[in-house]
C-alpha cells in the first residue's frame, strides 16, 4: 500500500492487467488475488473435471488495489489517520469511519475502470444476459490462510446488478478492509495495515434466492473428528446461514462409506428456517422475509444432494490436502448445486493429536436453557445480556454474552466473552465459528435464550456433554484435565470404549481405543426420543388425549410413528458406530427396568408394576414376549438400517439379561424373523454374562452366541445376593469380592475352551486397576472402559501382560 513501493504491472508481463479470470488462477497466488479468490481459480481450473461446478467469474488484482490508493493519494492520509489512533488521539470508529470516507470517495483510474467494466460485459455475455447479476466478495492478501482465517472481517456483497453497482460495491469492499473489527482483527494478530492489500472477487450468482444454500466442513467442528463431513442448510441466499440468522438443518455423513453402495448418512437434524434471504423487490440487493410452514417442516436437500455435496467435499479436502470450510448454493431455477467458496478450516485441524483436553462438571445443576454446542468446554460467569454491539461498555471480561445473534461487529466483545449464548443460529454462524477460534463455549439456536437467562444472574454454560448444550443456574464445580496421548504402549489386550451419549462418541476418538464394548441404547432411548416404542408401535392403544397430542406433535412430518423411533435410534448408533470404524461397535439392545419404560412417554400404559424391577420384566425376556415385542421389532429395524442401509457392518448385537438357553434360542429367532440372522452378512450376536447361569451354562451359551460381555454390576448383585441400589449394603457390594472374581474365572477359562471370546463392559475396570490386573492375568480378551480411565487404565494393562508374559 506505500506509495514509495507500488510497482505497476509492466505492459509486457503476460500477466499484465488488473483482472484475472477464475480459470486462470491458482491456489499459489494468494499475493496476487488473495486466499478467497485463489482458491476459486484452483477449482475452476482443478476440479471441474472431477464434476463440481464453480460459477464462473473474475477477480481485480492487488496492483489495481494499490493503484486505486495509489491514484487517489490515500497513502499518507490513512497512514496519518492510524498514527493518531495509535498516540490516543482518535478513537477506533472515528478512525475506521475517516479512512472508509477516504476511500469511498476516491475513482478508480481510468484503465482499471475500463479493465473492471470490460470483464463484467464479458461475463454478462457467457450467461446470456446484458447485466448479470453477481456476488463481490472481498479477498485480502493475507485472507483464508491456515495461521489466519479473516472470516467475517471483510464484506461481501449479493445480488448486485450492472457495471456502475459494481465499480462502486468493488469500493465499497476496499473501505471494509478498514472496518473497526478488521483494523481491531489485524492488530490483535500483528498484521500491518499497510502490507495488507485487497483483491475484489466477482462472480455469477446462483439462484439460491428461490433455492438454498449453506457452509460444509470436511471435519467434525467440535471435536476435529476426521471421518464425517458436516452440512449446514437453510432456504434462499447462503448469508442467512452464515450470518447465523436462522438455525439451519444440519447433516452429518460418514466419508469412509460414501463410494460403497450404501447411504452413510449419519444424522440429519431438521432446523427452524423461519427466514430467508432473497433478492430484494428493486433488482438489486438482498432483503430477509420469512418461510413458510411447509419450508419450515420440510429437509432442505435430499438425501441423494446430501451425499452429492458431501463427495463434492471430500475431493475438494483430497485437492487441497487439508480439511476444509466450503460454502454451497443450490439455483432453484435449475435445481442444479454449485461451490461457491472454499478455504482451509483453522480451528480444529490444529488441534494437537497427541493431548486432549477434557471437561467435566463436577455437580449437578437446574438446566435453564438448551441449545447447539459448540466448543467442548465448560465455563461460567455472569449473564450479560445485550442486543447491540454498542452496548459493550457494559460488558466485563468473562462475562456470559446473551444475544440474538452476532456479526462480525460484534467482534471487541466476543474476545472479552467467557462464554455465549444466542437465540439463532447454528453450528456455522458467525457466533459459532468465532467462539471456536477464541476457544470459549457457546449455545446456538436456543430460542429463547434472551427470554430466560437475566441479565446479572451467575450461570454455567457446559458444552462438554455432547450435542445439546445447557445453561445451568448457578456457579457449578467443573474441573478440566490435559490427557497426554503420547508413547502409550500396544496391548494385546483390546480395549474398547463405553459409550452412551452418540453426541459424545466423536470426543474420544483421539483414545487409543479399538471398538465399543458397551454402546447403549437407552440413552438415545430415554434422552432423545422420549417416547415409549409401544406408544409409537400401537399408537391407537395410547388412550390419555394429552399424551396423544403430545406424541403427535413431537411426530409431526412423520407418516408412519413409528419411522420416527427407527430414524433416531439409527442416528444415534450410527454416530457410535462410526466412531470407531472398522473396528467392532457392540451395542447392547435396550435394558430399562419397567419403572424407566414407564416414565417415557405414554410408557404408562404399556408396562406392568412391578416391585422388584430389577429382577423382573427386562433385558431378554422383553424381546419374545407379545407384550414389548412389536417395541423390539423397532430396535431392530434402527441396527439393520445402521448395518444395510448406512454401511456400518461394525456393529454387533448384544442381548442383555439372558436368563436361560430357551430364552437364548427365542431372542435369536426373533432377531432373525427381523432381519438380523446371526452370521448372515458377518453379523455377531454377543451375550451380557451378568446371570450366574451363563457362567454354569457357559458352553450352552457360547454354542448360540458369538461372544460374552460380563456385566459385572449385575453379576456381582446375582453372586452376592446383594441389591445393587441399596444405600444399606453398600459395604457388600464388591466386584473384587472372591466370588464375584471365582464366577469371572470360571466363564473365561470355559469360554476360551469353546472357542468363545470374552470380554467385560462392567465399572469395575475403569473404578480399581487391580481388578483390570486380574481380569489380564485370566487372559480376558478385552476390557471396555469410561473415556477418563483409559489411558491409566491401557498402561496398567500393558504392565501386567509384560509380567504374566501374555
Amino acid at each position: 500500500m506505500r506509495s514509495d513501493t507500488y510497482d505497476p504491472p509492466k505492459a509486457t508481463d503476460r500477466r499484465a492487467g488488473y483482472i484475472r479470470w477464475f480459470a486462470d488462477l491458482t491456489n499459489e497466488e494468494v499475493a496476487v488475488v488473495g486466499g478467497k479468490n485463489a482458491s476459486l481459480g484452483e477449482m475452476v481450473g482443478n476440479l471441474g473435471q472431477a464434476g463440481i461446478s464453480v460459477p464462473d467469474g473474475f477477480a481485480t488484482t492487488a496492483d489495481a488495489y494499490r493503484r486505486f490508493v495509489h491514484e487517489n493519494e490515500l497513502d499518507e492520509p490513512v497512514r496519518d489517520a492510524l498514527d493518531r489512533k495509535d498516540r490516543g488521539q482518535a478513537t477506533l470508529e472515528d478512525t475506521g469511519r475517516t479512512i472508509r470516507s477516504l476511500i469511498l470517495n476516491g475513482a478508480f483510474p481510468g484503465d482499471v475502470e475500463a479493465e473492471i467494466r470490460q470483464a463484467y460485459r464479458a461475463l454478462s455475455e457467457r450467461y446470456g444476459g446484458d447485466a448479470v447479476d453477481v456476488a463481490v466478495r472481498s479477498s485480502a492478501t493475507a485472507e483464508d490462510l491456515p495461521e489466519a482465517s479473516f472470516a467475517g472481517q471483510l464484506e461481501s456483497y449479493l445480488n448486485v446488478t450492472g457495471e456502475d453497482e459494481l465499480l462502486h460495491t468493488c469500493r465499497r469492499c476496499y473501505a471494509s478492509l478498514f472496518t473497526d473489527r478488521g483494523i481491531s482483527y489485524r492488530e490483535e494478530r500483528g498484521f500491518d495495515h499497510m502490507e495488507i492489500a485487497l483483491s475484489v472477487g466477482v462472480q455469477k450468482m446462483v439462484r439460491s434466492d428461490t433455492g438454498s444454500a449453506g457452509v460444509l466442513f470436511t471435519l467434525d467442528t467440535e471435536t476435529g473428528f476426521p471421518d464425517v463431513v458436516i452440512i449446514d442448510a437453510a432456504w434462499g441466499l447462503g448469508e442467512s446461514v452464515v450470518q447465523g440468522r436462522v438455525n439451519p438443518d444440519r447433516y452429518m455423513v460418514f466419508k469412509p462409506l460414501l463410494k460403497a453402495d450404501v447411504k452413510p448418512i449419519l444424522e440429519k437434524a431438521r432446523g427452524e428456517k423461519e427466514q430467508k434471504v432473497v433478492y430484494s423487490d428493486d433488482g438489486s440487493g438482498i432483503k430477509s422475509v420469512e418461510t413458510n410452514e411447509k419450508e419450515r417442516l420440510s429437509y432442505v436437500l435430499s438425501d441423494p444432494e446430501i451425499l452429492k455435496l458431501a463427495t463434492w467435499g471430500m475431493v475438494i479436502e483430497d485437492h487441497y490436502g487439508r480439511p476444509m470450510d466450503v460454502e454451497w448454493a443450490k439455483d432453484g431455477e435449475t435445481d442444479q448445486l454449485f461451490i461457491v467458496q472454499a478455504r482451509p478450516e483453522t480451528v480444529q485441524s490444529r488441534e494437537s493429536l497427541e493431548s486432549l483436553r477434557t471437561y467435566t462438571l463436577r455437580e449437578e445443576g437446574h438446566p435453564l436453557v438448551r441449545g447447539v454446542s459448540v466448543g467442548n468446554a465448560i465455563a461460567s460467569g455472569t449473564v450479560r445480556r445485550i442486543e447491540d454491539p454498542g452496548e459493550g461498555g457494559r460488558f466485563r471480561d468473562g462475562d456470559i454474552l446473551v444475544t440474538e445473534r452476532t456479526d462480525p461487529d460484534w467482534g471487541p466483545i466476543l474476545n472479552r466473552a467467557g462464554g455465549v449464548v444466542t437465540d439463532l443460529g447454528g453450528r456455522t454462524s458467525h457466533a459459532a465459528i468465532v467462539s471456536r477460534e477464541l476457544g470459549v463455549p457457546a449455545i446456538v439456536g436456543t430460542e429463547n435464550g434472551t427470554q430466560i437467562l437475566e441479565d446479572g444472574i451467575e450461570v454455567t454454560v457446559s458444552c462438554a456433554e455432547g450435542d445439546e448444550g445447557i445453561v445451568y443456574e448457578g456457579l457449578l464445580d467443573f474441573e478440566t484435565a490435559e490427557v497426554n496421548l503420547e508413547g502409550l504402549p500396544d496391548t494385546k489386550t483390546r480395549i474398547m470404549l463405553n459409550i452412551a451419549n452418540p453426541a459424545a462418541s466423536f470426543r474420544w476418538w483421539r483414545l487409543p481405543c479399538r471398538g465399543v464394548g458397551l454402546a447403549r441404547l437407552e440413552f438415545t432411548i430415554g434422552d432423545v426420543i422420549g417416547i415409549h416404542p409401544m406408544a409409537l408401535a400401537r399408537f391407537e392403544a395410547v388412550e390419555d388425549p394429552e399424551i396423544r397430542r403430545q406424541i403427535e406433535e413431537q411426530t409431526k412430518g412423520y407418516d408412519d410413528r413409528a419411522e420416527y423411533f427407527v430414524e433416531r435410534l439409527a442416528w444415534g448408533v450410527a454416530k457410535i458406530a462410526a466412531s470407531q470404524y472398522p473396528d467392532p461397535v457392540i451395542v447392547r439392545t435396550s435394558d430399562f427396568k419397567t419403572s424407566e419404560y414407564a416414565e417415557l412417554l405414554g410408557g404408562e400404559g404399556f408396562e406392568p408394576r412391578e416391585n422388584n424391577p430389577m429382577l423382573g420384566f427386562r433385558g431378554a425376556s422383553r424381546y419374545y414376549s407379545e407384550r414389548y415385542r412389536p417395541g423390539f421389532e423397532l430396535e431392530c429395524r434402527a441396527i439393520r438400517r445402521v448395518r444395510d442401509e448406512i454401511g456400518l457392518e461394525n456393529v454387533v448385537v448384544m442381548i442383555p439379561f439372558c436368563r436361560t438357553l430357551n430364552e437364548a434360542d427365542r431372542v435369536l429367532e426373533v432377531l432373525a424373523e427381523n432381519g438380523l440372522q446371526r452370521g448372515a452378512n458377518g453379523l455377531e450376536v454377543y451375550v451380557m454374562a451378568e446371570v450366574p447361569s451363563n457362567v454354569f451354562l457357559a458352553e450352552e451359551f457360547g454354542q448360540r452366541f458369538d461372544g460374552f460381555s460380563i456385566g459385572s454390576n449385575d453379576l456381582t448383585q446375582l453372586v452376592l445376593g446383594v441389591d445393587r441400589d441399596s444405600e444399606e449394603l453398600a459395604t457388600l457390594f464388591n466386584e473384587r469380592d472372591g466370588a464375584v472374581k471365582r464366577a469371572i474365572s470360571d466363564l473365561i477359562e470355559r469360554a476360551h475352551e469353546c472357542g468363545t471370546p470374552v470380554g467385560i463392559c462392567g465399572q469395575a475396570p475403569s473404578d480399581y486397576p487391580d481388578f483390570a490386573a486380574f481380569l489380564v492375568r485370566e487372559g480376558i480378551d478385552s476390557i471396555s472402559l469410561n473415556p477418563d480411565s483409559v489411558v491409566e487404565v491401557l498402561k496398567r494393562v500393558a504392565e501386567v501382560e509384560g509380567e504374566c508374559g501374555r
